[in-house]
């Protein structure tokens, strides 16, 4: 985990969240007496701003973040235009994530987003979302939607604000996902590949080459190119494919066995400008 700070305090200290208005009306609901259960209910009674907020607080501070949830999203109900519900909706968010809620904590920091869009609690907002779809990648043989899911939420991040306390880790987990989604593209082709159907192979190798190019795979999607199109009778596009990786992976076993492929045909490593990889390589490396 990063550094930045998961819970939303930004300049405030926590203590500074807790409402330190004196507390009136009726004595406070004794929620701990009913375990924290995820069926637990707030039933509807109606309190001060600062009794809500207080008592979800201190629910936060017991680690029971099941009702401090509850009590927050309470604080909303009673209050909804209060400046405490506005902080409520995001601290709900965060409770929710917690306890693995992550449906509940994406869909309180989305609508934070969407009720406060220039907040200075925003880049949190879109943290906290790509935590909640990140914590939730599966293995690359399963469905990559949550993936994508988080990389689109990091990559918000960082373009919209570059300079935050979260856009570093946002970054690194942005790499992260593209070496998965790479990682299912190369599972895919190499299935493909397997069943000698070489064109729909080299369809999912192209996209790790095109779209996925700074990740860990792409000597093996270089090599696996090689392969697949020596297997077709493409000659040129073998010999471009094992160039590049050649080049940029001089010392990698990938680039041993492509050369090893090419030697069995008589044929070495030679780069066709007018290939769609060498056109794909350049472009990238154009960028850094």
């Amino acid at each position: 985990m990063s550094s930045a700070r998961l819970f939303p305090c930004n300049a405030e200290t926590r203590s500074g969240l807790r409402l330190r208005h004196a507390l009136t009306g009726a004595a406070v609901l004794v929620i701990a007496a009913l375990g924290g259960c995820a069926s637990d209910e707030v039933p509807y009674e109606e309190r001060a701003v600062e009794q809500i907020y207080n008592k979800a607080m201190d629910h936060m501070d017991e680690g029971r973040y099941i009702p401090a949830a509850k009590e927050f999203d309470e604080v909303e109900r009673q209050h909804p235009y209060s400046e405490w519900a506005r902080r409520s909706m995001l601290m709900s968010a965060y409770a929710n994530y917690k306890v693995n809620q992550y449906d509940e904590a994406i869909l309180n920091a989305q609508r934070f987003i969407s009720l406060h869009p220039g907040n200075r609690d925003v880049p949190y907002a879109y943290y906290l979302i790509g935590l909640s779809y990140y914590e939730q990648i599966s293995d690359v043989g399963r469905d990559q939607k949550m993936t994508e899911n988080a990389m689109a939420a990091f990559t918000e991040l960082v373009r919209r604000f570059p300079a935050s306390e979260y856009a570093r880790d946002a970054r690194l987990k942005i790499d992260l996902t593209q070496d998965h989604l790479a990682g299912k593209e190369m599972e895919i082709g190499r299935y493909y590949l397997k069943r000698h159907d070489y064109i729909a192979a080299i369809n999912r190798f192209r996209v790790v080459v095109e779209k996925y190019q700074t990740t860990t795979h792409t000597p093996e999607a270089l090599e696996r190119l090689t392969e697949a199109y020596l297997a077709l009778g493409i000659q040129t596009e073998a010999q471009t494919a094992a160039a590049i990786l050649g080049y940029n992976y001089p010392g990698s076993e990938w680039y041993e066995d492509s050369y090893a492929l090419l030697a069995g045909y008589g044929l070495e490593p030679v780069e066709n400008r007018d290939s769609w990889i060498s056109r794909a390589w350049q472009s990238v490396t154009s960028v850094f």
